[in-house]
């Protein structure tokens, strides 16, 4: 008798735990199936100006936050109900298939080995990795300058990273970093000699620091920016893609780029083509 008794109370404390893991998880429906709820959950970087910032007073700003609200926009759901999460570079595919973000807007490039655990809808901007030094710096000017004795600062699980592991790893002292901020911090301080990444984030952080810091040299790879969901959802990614393209005629998508780079010298380029595989 103590025996089943105990039993019960063992296999009704397993429920509960399972039931609680189920809730701290992340949602089973799809983008579309939320949106049609009223609601999206997007994640966006925190500490990339001009792209994806939280600022002070809790708000959020960038062309990539402008992306996704437009995006949201289209799907039926209104700015104040949306949820906006870090969504740190390592994580990304993680939050995504856990169902804790309907997707993900935050300087995503879409690469095949993503594509693996994740889907893409866009492009919705393509761009180039370049190099952010000290202004007062005059030996690196590009990526042709670097040199073994130069420490290069990326992030971990990044597809800048990989470039250089790939390709430049004899060349530099590659440093990788949790986030492009806490470069941006190793790069002031001179505990990295340079900092790597898509031309238009380092813009942003060049922006931030006027007279520290300096875009350097031309852009050396090719860098498509999409809107990462959850594996399989093609209904979603074809509406997202409906909505970049809507972004893209309407003017939109040009309006919000000049509006987050005003002043950083930045050329608005050419509208991409959406990419429906």
């Amino acid at each position: 008798m103590r025996f089943n008794k105990a039993l019960r109370v063992a296999v009704g404390a397993i429920a509960l735990a399972l039931a609680a893991t189920a809730c701290g998880g992340g949602s089973d429906k799809t983008a579309s199936q939320n949106a049609a709820d009223g609601k999206l959950t997007i994640g966006i970087k925190f500490d990339q100006p001009g792209l994806g910032l939280q600022n002070k007073d809790g708000s959020y700003s960038g062309f990539d936050v402008d992306v996704a609200k437009y995006v949201a926009e289209q799907l039926g759901v209104k700015p104040e109900n949306i949820k906006f999460v870090e969504a740190p570079t390592p994580q990304r595919e993680t939050l995504i298939e856990n169902g804790q973000v309907d997707y993900v807007v935050g300087t995503y490039s879409i690469t095949d080995k993503r594509k693996e655990k994740v889907d893409f809808a866009g492009p919705y901007y393509i761009t180039g990795q370049s190099l952010l030094v000290r202004s007062d710096n005059t030996d690196i000017t590009g990526v042709e300058s670097l040199n073994s004795g130069k420490k290069l600062c990326s992030v971990k699980g990044s597809t800048p990273a990989q470039n250089i592991k790939d390709k430049y790893a004899k060349d530099v002292q590659l440093q990788e970093y949790d986030t492009y901020s806490l470069c941006v911090e190793a790069l002031k301080s001179g505990s990295v000699d340079a900092l790597t990444t898509d031309e238009t984030i380092l813009r942003g952080f060049a922006a931030q620091s006027p007279g520290v810091l300096k875009v350097v040299g031309n852009t050396f790879t090719t860098e498509k920016y999409g809107i990462g969901l959850k594996k399989g959802d093609k209904e979603s990614r074809d509406k997202i893609n409906d909505a970049i393209e809507a972004m893209i005629t309407s003017g939109a998508w040009k309006a919000a780029l000049e509006k987050n780079f005003a002043g950083t010298g930045f050329t608005v380029p050419e509208a991409p083509k959406v990419d429906r595989y």
